[in-house]
């Protein structure tokens, strides 16, 4: 049988919650302002799946570039290359130096 190659094959052991942390987020976290400039680090929610970066981007820290409709377009280093990550609050989070 072949391999599935979605969106989130290989994702069983890092999206899965601490059985605490199950259930809905909170409103801060849907609310959280982010301005342009802010280095922020992108921590997929996986009980919420719009607007969700693809997993390769998990636990990378990016700069806010611009703000699109209710999302955010991050720009993360990865490989070598800076790449844009369009992607919603509630899976990104104000990084602390």
């Amino acid at each position: 049988m072949v391999k599935s190659k979605g969106y989130r094959s290989g994702t069983r052991s890092l999206f899965r919650k601490n059985p605490r942390r199950r259930g809905k987020i909170g409103l801060s976290r849907l609310l959280q302002p982010y301005k342009v400039g802010d280095r922020v680090v992108v921590v997929v929610e996986p009980s919420i799946h719009k607007g969700m970066p693809h997993r390769r981007f998990h636990g990378r820290v990016g700069v806010v570039k611009e703000r699109r409709g209710r999302s955010y377009v991050v720009t993360v280093a990865t490989g070598g290359l800076q790449r844009e990550v369009i992607t919603r609050p509630e899976h990104l989070r104000l990084f602390k130096d």
